[in-house]
């Protein structure tokens, strides 16, 4: 049996449809951000940004900035039940 194609739009609403009622709206939405497309230049803008940087400065923001942010709670070790594994 050969299906024919649904025209894209129509399959769009479907995927939609299914997200929404399998993931709710805000992981619908988390999920549909990462497909978004930017905008500018990254690579020049990067460029612009860094161009006198070193890497020792680079890393050094990066520890004072890990330093003073609160850790998220994905960011955190998850923590094991003793025993949640043993039948």
């Amino acid at each position: 049996m050969i299906a024919e194609p649904q025209p894209l739009t129509e399959i769009t609403q479907e995927a939609l449809r299914l997200l929404y009622r399998e993931l709710g709206l805000v992981n619908t939405i988390r999920f549909l951000n990462q497909f978004t497309t930017g905008f500018g230049n990254y690579t020049a803008e990067r460029r612009s940004l860094l161009e006198n940087q070193t890497i020792d400065e680079a890393l050094a923001d990066l520890h004072r900035y890990q330093a003073r942010r609160t850790p998220r709670q994905q960011d955190l070790p998850r923590r094991t039940s003793a025993g949640a594994d043993q039948g």
